[in-house]
Order: structure tokens, then sequence, then C-alpha cells
């Protein structure tokens, strides 16, 4: 993997970790990987990371979905939840494949050099 891909990939994982939307099992495999860059450890610890981003990554009809319910309501509140499900639904309309929250933002583009950080 090239060098511009690395750093790339390590600006977007700092920025995921600092997301409030990130999850705590996300930012662990952030930070195993950022500490195996560089290692003998870098290729395993690539293909955990990228697992796990997307397992975490979150649909965008899995957003509309989740804030449309109960569970949603109970999570966000009423309110904000029906704010979310109609953000959703705007970037859906938009083209958005994934919510655009700061963390899932920071993994969609993580995800598109997957390629990349996998050729090793």
């Amino acid at each position: 993997m090239g060098r511009e891909v690395v750093d790339y990939v390590v600006e977007k994982t700092r920025e995921l970790m600092n997301a409030a939307t990130c999850s705590s099992e996300a930012k662990e495999a952030a930070q195993a990987w950022l500490d195996a860059v560089g290692t003998d450890r870098e290729a395993a610890e690539t293909k955990k990371y990228i697992e796990e981003l997307e397992a975490d990554i979150m649909p965008i009809d899995n957003l509309i979905g989740f804030a449309e319910s109960e569970a949603g309501a109970q999570v966000f509140g009423a309110d904000t939840a029906k704010n979310v499900a109609a953000h959703a639904k705007e970037i859906k309309a938009a083209g958005a494949k994934y919510c655009d929250c700061p963390a899932c933002a920071a993994v969609e583009a993580i995800l598109e050099k997957k390629d990349s950080l996998l050729k090793q």
C-alpha cells in the first residue's frame, strides 16, 4: 500500500476516533490498526479493521428504519428522531448510501481505500 494511501487512512482514522458517534469497538480497532502500521502486524490488523468498519457503518435505509422506530425515538428523543429520519431521507434522495454522521463519513472514506489497504 502506498504511503499516500496510508497517510490518508491515518488521517481519516483519527477523524473516526474523535467522532462522538464512533463506537467503542471501532475506536479499539482503529487504535489497534494505527499501532500496527509499519509493523509485521499491519496486514492482519488491516483485515480486522476493515471487517469492523464494514460491520459498523450504517446503511441509509437502516438509519431511516431505526430513526422511525420506537427504539429510535427512545435513543434520539421523539423530535430528534423525526429530524434524523427526515435528514436521512433527504440525503438518500441525493444518492447517499450511508449515514453521514462524522463516524460513518470517516468510515465511508476509509472503505473507499479498502482495495489499496488490502494489497500488501
